[in-house]
């Protein structure tokens, strides 16, 4: 009888367990692909400089907000300084809402993954050297309000 009452118990754990490291693979991708941003951008003022990567989720980074899930909701980098080029990796942001690169050097194209972003509201590369067109993977953007 006691072990048949523990079973609903460790049947609970093993999803909470679960959910929690499909939660944390999914804060690395995360901060994976946020790290290689950092990595394809120079950084003179150390704007970038709590992106670590050995960090298990990129919620805690300076200038990234997340939901209540731990999913990276939106990048805030205007006026940082930057230069260098988006990398296709943004794409993978699934959740981002909101990614704020206005005010910076950032030269090149725009990744066509960044049209993976269907949560998107705001693309912000407002005085940059941004070339090229825009690509047409971004109209399928649903909830884009600014770009």
């Amino acid at each position: 009888m006691e072990a048949a009452s523990r079973t609903p118990l460790r049947f609970l754990f093993s999803v909470s367990v679960t959910l929690t490291l499909f939660n944390l693979a999914a804060a690395n991708s995360e901060g994976d692909a946020l790290y290689t941003l950092k990595r394809s951008l120079s950084d003179p003022d150390n704007v970038l400089q709590s992106w670590d990567p050995t960090l298990v989720s990129p919620c805690t980074w300076f200038h990234v907000t997340c939901n209540q899930d731990n999913r990276v909701t939106r990048v805030d980098l205007g006026n940082s300084n930057l230069s260098g080029h988006l990398v296709p990796e943004l794409g993978k942001l699934e959740h981002l809402q909101y990614l704020e690169l206005y005010k910076n050097n950032i030269q090149g194209t725009i990744p066509q993954e960044l049209g993976n972003l269907k949560s998107l509201v705001s693309l912000d590369l407002y005085n940059n050297n941004i070339s090229g067109t825009i690509p047409p993977s971004l109209g399928k953007l649903k909830n884009l309000v600014f770009l």
